[in-house]
């Protein structure tokens, strides 16, 4: 019996039903169904792989196979994924005991197929972060593992305004290039930015909202971040650009924003938060909603752009908490939204993007696809398969629903409560194109 059927056989045992996937062993042999729509080809390139998925079942073990290279699926990955999830989610796969007169067989079946050993070591790619939670260490650290991987590694994957959160899609067919113009465009509409208008940016990332704002807007900027990757990059652009004048960014944790900038250089006409309040904890949020009340002057207005979970979604889940970002937080949106008038912010738009991100990510991928033999030149081979598995699970967390993004427009109400909001959102609203652009921000 080759190795195929072993496995097939070892795996059916736990299965009330036929074996949904086709398997690909180490030797070349394979088993199961005909491969096809919606039957995926699993391929173990090596025992290591069995032993990782008997050691630790279900998504870390598939996640330490696959970022090793000890598995890998046929074709494309995120239709895997997405087949497996359905069968998964659907009740196809049901699991059962082997009965006692099938036990000495799966006994002999492990031992041939090399499935006796230790547990294998996770690939050191998936990290331990040391420390309490959401301390001030424990944050710069998780931040420089994701964000100061290199900027040549996030160049290569993003457009070219470096934009790393989900953009906007005015049309179906418009590039990447355009939904990320758009995001920033409505970004600055929904804050009403106009020349001589002072925007704060918590978490700006590699610059894209504080250049799209200052360049297009006439807005003055000041703009935090924790991680020095991107604060380079950041004065780099800058002063390619001739921006000097109107950005300012500086290396600052946002608990330290109230006393470093606000005191001295506040309140601002508006304030924002693009995709960083997930790294922001339950326990620090009421810090982090005070932060922006406090730089925004009354009458001021907040965006946050921030990622979601519905009540009984997994939202990150093990694998993003192992190997991408840990400590991430996604709750549902509801929840931050408590959190954020708690701290005497009026909620005044909430704009669920959630199916915006699919095309997003999707792009982003696609580029990867294009230039693996590259990013296996700045990450290596596993950081490079770990970016295609954690974007391939993240287009398909957010098209199935079990994550989201919302995009949060908030204001700081004067002593007589007034908001200074319009009556519509037409004064924001960034019209369609019938045709893609190509803008770069």
């Amino acid at each position: 019996m080759d190795a195929a059927q072993r496995v097939a056989g070892a795996v059916g045992a736990f299965l009330d039903g036929p074996l949904p996937v086709r398997i690909r062993a180490w030797d070349g042999s394979e088993a199961g169904p005909a491969p096809g729509p919606g039957v995926p080809t699993v391929v173990l390139r090596s025992r290591r792989a069995l032993r990782r998925l008997l050691w630790e079942p279900g998504e870390m073990g598939l996640a330490h196979a696959y970022v090793s290279g000890d598995l890998d699926v046929d074709g494309d990955l995120a239709d895997g994924l997405s087949t497996m999830w359905t069968l998964i989610n659907s009740g196809t796969i049901t699991k059962r005991r082997p009965g006692a007169r099938e036990l000495p067989g799966l006994a002999t079946n492990a031992a041939r197929l090399g499935l006796i050993g230790p547990k294998p070591a996770p690939p050191p790619e998936a990290i331990t972060i040391k420390g309490r939670r959401h301390s001030r260490r424990r944050d710069s650290d998780v931040i420089a593992h994701h964000y100061d991987a290199g900027n040549a590694f996030y160049a290569l994957l993003l457009d070219a305004s470096m934009a790393y959160s989900s953009g906007y899609y005015t049309a179906p067919e418009n590039t990447l290039a355009q939904a990320q113009h758009d995001k920033l465009e409505l970004i600055c509409r929904k804050l009403d930015l106009a020349p001589g208008r002072r925007l704060l940016d918590i978490g700006c990332g590699w610059g894209s909202l504080a250049v799209h704002a200052a360049r297009e807007h006439g807005a003055q900027v000041r703009a935090v971040t924790i991680s020095r990757e991107q604060r380079d990059h950041v004065n780099t652009r800058i002063r390619a650009e001739g921006l000097a004048e109107k950005v300012q960014v500086d290396l600052l944790d946002y608990r330290d924003v109230a006393e470093r900038i606000t005191a001295t250089d506040g309140p601002f006409d508006a304030v924002s938060a693009i995709e960083m309040g997930e790294h922001v904890g339950d326990e620090h949020y009421p810090t982090f909603a005070a932060t922006l009340h406090g730089a925004l002057r009354p009458g001021g207005r907040a965006l946050v752009q921030q990622m979601s979970r519905g009540a009984n979604a997994p939202g990150g889940g093990a694998f993003i908490e192992t190997y991408v970002t840990p400590d991430m937080v996604m709750r549902p949106v509801g929840d931050t939204l408590t959190f954020l008038q708690h701290a005497g912010l009026e909620v005044r738009d909430v704009h669920v993007m959630r199916e915006h991100y699919v095309p997003t990510i999707r792009a982003w991928l696609a580029t990867l696809e294009d230039r693996f033999d590259e990013a296996v030149g700045l990450l290596g081979e596993r950081g490079a398969r770990m970016w295609r598995l954690y974007l391939a699970g993240g287009a398909l967390a957010f098209e199935e629903n079990r994550m989201g993004v919302d995009q949060i427009l908030l204001a700081r109400p004067t002593d007589r409560g007034c908001s200074g909001m319009p009556a519509t959102r037409d004064d924001w609203s960034v019209p369609a194109r019938a045709e893609a652009g190509t803008h770069e921000s």
